[in-house]
């Protein structure tokens, strides 16, 4: 008989990040930096894709920016930007109220119960974000968090012939960023559910995004995970979860009635599950929901272990009358 490879123990808090996490978006340091009008810049990005198609060529709205942010290095407006000032510029980011200091305290709500505590129960966060995975590393959050899935880029570019003997230069360009390595789009999100689902995030070496595992074998079952972020963007891991069992929540700035109406839409479509203000310190309403929902699933859990251990143990042996 095949051993179950995962215990299935572990809770996992997937969150998007702008307007999720921060009020702002996660690029703003680095126009600051090179003291560049934001709003012209998206403007361009939003005009790129009509601009394309005009040429007959097909671009991707989400992820065209990354380019943009190249032309724009490339034209030395964006001179000398790399890796390290990107994580430099997570320093910057301002996070909603409770947070960091929300994702320690619900992993310690349930890590710590005794009831929870008995099944070794985990939870886990993961950030899912179209931005900058070196911007999200070097944050505030970064700590609290089990895995970063972001878009990456490389400065130190191999040229044509590098697997040649006497190849010898250590790269084309350097210093600089000079190729997209990672690019997410809001539907290439749900490859980083799957990965956490079956565990290739964990052992890459070992299971790949696309192999096939039953569903009892996974490593974080759907119905063990909870989906956190803000708008119709994030509808494709929304989806995901919602027909797979598993938990949504959306989030909008206080006092924002356009941003309300739109989760509220959300709720009404049933993209989401449920809604609240970005708002995380303790007692709030998505406090309480998100570490309720925390505990239900940890009550499954338990449950669970409890029915698995039942069915497996006979009945004791008692004297005869």
């Amino acid at each position: 008989m095949k051993q179950a490879p995962f215990e299935q123990n572990v809770i996992a808090m997937v969150w998007d990040c702008d307007k999720t996490l921060i009020s702002s978006y996660m690029q703003d340091p680095l126009f600051r930096r090179y003291g560049i009008d934001g709003k012209k810049f998206w403007r361009e990005v939003n005009a790129l894709v009509p601009q394309y198609r005009a040429q007959g060529i097909s671009v991707n709205a989400d992820t065209v920016y990354l380019n943009h942010i190249l032309t724009y290095v490339k034209a030395g407006i964006f001179k000398g930007l790399n890796n390290a000032m990107l994580r430099e510029f997570g320093k910057e980011l301002e996070f909603y109220p409770g947070l960091p200091q929300f994702f320690g305290e619900v992993k310690k709500l349930v890590e710590e119960d005794p009831k929870y505590k008995a099944f070794d129960i985990r939870l886990e966060h993961y950030v899912v974000s179209t931005g900058f995975a070196e911007t999200i590393r070097g944050s505030a959050i970064a700590p609290y968090v089990d895995g970063i899935f972001g878009c990456e880029f490389i400065e130190d570019v191999l040229p044509p012939g590098f697997l040649d003997s006497a190849y010898t230069e250590p790269a084309v360009h350097g210093n600089e960023i000079a190729q997209v390595a990672c690019a997410l789009d809001n539907t290439s999100k749900t490859r980083y559910l799957f990965e956490i689902n079956k565990g290739s995030n964990k052992y890459p070496d070992t299971i790949d995004v696309n192999s096939s595992i039953a569903r009892e074998s996974r490593r974080v079952p759907f119905e063990n995970m909870v989906y956190v972020a803000d708008g119709p963007s994030d509808v494709p891991a929304f989806s995901i979860l919602n027909y797979n069992g598993g938990s949504t929540f959306a989030v909008y700035p206080k006092g924002d009635v356009k941003a309300f109406r739109q989760v509220d839409s959300l709720r009404s479509d049933r993209r989401v599950q449920m809604f609240g203000e970005a708002d995380y310190v303790q007692g709030s309403q998505s406090w309480l929901w998100l570490t309720e929902k925390a505990r239900a699933i940890a009550d499954s859990i338990v449950e669970r272990k409890k029915a698995a251990i039942r069915s497996n143990v006979g009945a004791p042996p008692t004297h005869l009358s």
